[in-house]
């Protein structure tokens, strides 16, 4: 092409990069960012009539126990309730379903994807989602907040995780969130 051509278009190129831009969001305005702060309780149960936890791949040969829940490879499937309070008959407020991924060698450490649905107050329907590694022996640790929906589209921000309770004979573990997250109205 020569250099007659070229400098027709480019300008005409140009222009048609900058109208798809200004197009795109002209269509998509999200509004005032807000910050929106939760506490609620996360109820694991691995056991009994209606575990919320239940394991559904695990590699050839190895042995999944009460003192080795989760060893490398392993995943499991949650569809657990979030509550208002650490007693698990507390009113539940939300529900998270996901997958855990088993994926430390030399220690436990899942990665944790998992959508976090709220049923209850001005965010019922409205969700967070979470992809992170989670070091669950660790008493304190922190997951990050990848996205959402509902009132909380486009969220992004962190979720600081306390253990209150772990019992590795009865599989019941009751985590503290305290979740900050970053959206718009």
């Amino acid at each position: 092409m020569n250099n007659k051509r070229m400098n027709d278009v480019i300008p005409l190129l140009l222009l048609f990069v900058l109208t798809i831009i200004s197009q795109g969001h002209a269509h998509y305005s999200l509004g005032k960012e807000k910050i929106t702060h939760l506490h609620f309780f996360y109820q694991e149960n691995l056991n009994g009539d209606h575990p919320t936890a239940v394991l559904v791949a695990k590699p050839k040969d190895t042995v999944v126990n009460a003192s080795n829940l989760a060893p490398f490879g392993v995943v499991y499937v949650l569809d657990t309730p979030l509550t208002e309070g650490q007693d698990p008959n507390s009113k539940v407020v939300g529900q998270v379903q996901g997958l855990s991924v088993s994926a430390g060698q030399d220690k436990t450490m899942l990665v944790f994807m998992a959508d976090f649905e709220f049923t209850s107050c001005e965010f019922n329907g409205s969700s967070i989602s979470v992809l992170s590694r989670n070091p669950i022996l660790e008493t304190d640790r922190e997951l990050a907040i990848v996205g959402g929906r509902g009132k909380f589209r486009m969220a992004r921000g962190f979720a600081n995780l306390h253990t209150n309770y772990m019992n590795a004979t009865s599989s019941v573990v009751i985590v503290e969130y305290n979740v900050t997250i970053f959206h718009y109205e």
